[in-house]
């Protein structure tokens, strides 16, 4: 395989799964018709998550307890690294992702080694929850802070891990913290960027009734546990002011051929760390 050239047979499509029953087996399916493999990680389910999807070619890891979703995106990268993948990409279980974007993100993977492609919520955003949407903003302000450089949609769980990014061993955090940790610690340790794909927002108010699950993301209590450790990432790297003019002087980076959003250069140089 090119160094630049990524495919959906070298992709591993990783589903952290908890009481998802109502919508995994489509999640699961619609997955599979765009990567022959896909890992799904059962965090202690107490439905029948499992049972539906029994007879797919997927791999099933279970934890016997919940775990939170951390520890589920542990579980499912080293299975990914077993198993050979060049690149993982998440989606959560609920049916919030739409798996029709897939091979979007690996394309704008392969128009950016090395960076973490995150699938941005910036289509139909104004019909996203007022509420949500102010975390989401007031979350990407901190984790950009963390990792150096501005970015969109932080909290967004549908994303594409380079192999050196996946594979980072004693990333911190637990529960929706290890995902924004994975973004600084890509940026500190790897000098990956971070770039957005847009995508449609995708909620449970926007659909029929029952369509999505109630979220398991509770705004307050996440954003401040999320919060609260990305302060002490900033605290730790020292040169707080400093860093925070660095990364306001570094906008985000957004991948999007059609114009409709701001685009950026397809230079592999753009992964490089500011």
């Amino acid at each position: 395989m090119s160094a630049t050239t990524l495919t959906a047979d070298h992709v591993a499509v990783v589903v952290p799964a908890l009481n998802e029953a109502l919508r995994i087996r489509q999640v699961v399916a619609d997955a599979l018709a765009h990567c022959p493999r896909v890992i799904v990680v059962d965090d202690g389910s107490d439905d029948d998550t499992v049972e539906r999807i029994a007879d797919l070619p997927v791999t099933v890891l279970r934890h016997p307890r919940r775990l939170g979703k951390g520890a589920a995106l542990r579980s499912g990268f080293a299975e990914a690294g077993r198993q050979g993948a060049q690149a993982v990409l998440t989606m959560d279980g609920d049916g919030q992702h739409d798996a029709a974007d897939i091979p979007r993100l690996i394309a704008a993977a392969n128009r950016h080694p090395g960076a973490v492609i995150v699938g941005a919520r910036l289509r139909k955003r104004a019909s996203q929850p007022f509420i949500r949407r102010i975390g989401n903003d007031f979350g990407d302000w901190g984790i950009a802070w963390g990792c150096g450089f501005r970015l969109v949609d932080s909290q967004s769980g549908q994303r594409l891990y380079p192999k050196a990014v996946f594979e980072l061993q004693d990333v911190a955090g637990e529960g929706f913290v290890f995902e924004a940790q994975m973004l600084i610690s890509a940026a500190r340790r790897t000098g990956a960027r971070v770039v957005a794909v847009p995508i449609e927002t995708r909620y449970m108010h926007l659909e029929a009734p029952g369509t999505f699950r109630k979220s398991h993301f509770r705004l307050v209590r996440d954003l401040w546990k999320i919060t609260s450790h990305v302060v002490a990432q900033v605290w730790a790297y020292g040169h707080v002011i400093r860093e925070y003019r660095r990364t306001r002087a570094h906008p985000p980076l957004i991948d999007d051929p059609s114009g409709e959003f701001d685009t950026v250069s397809t230079s592999p140089r753009n992964h490089a760390a500011p």
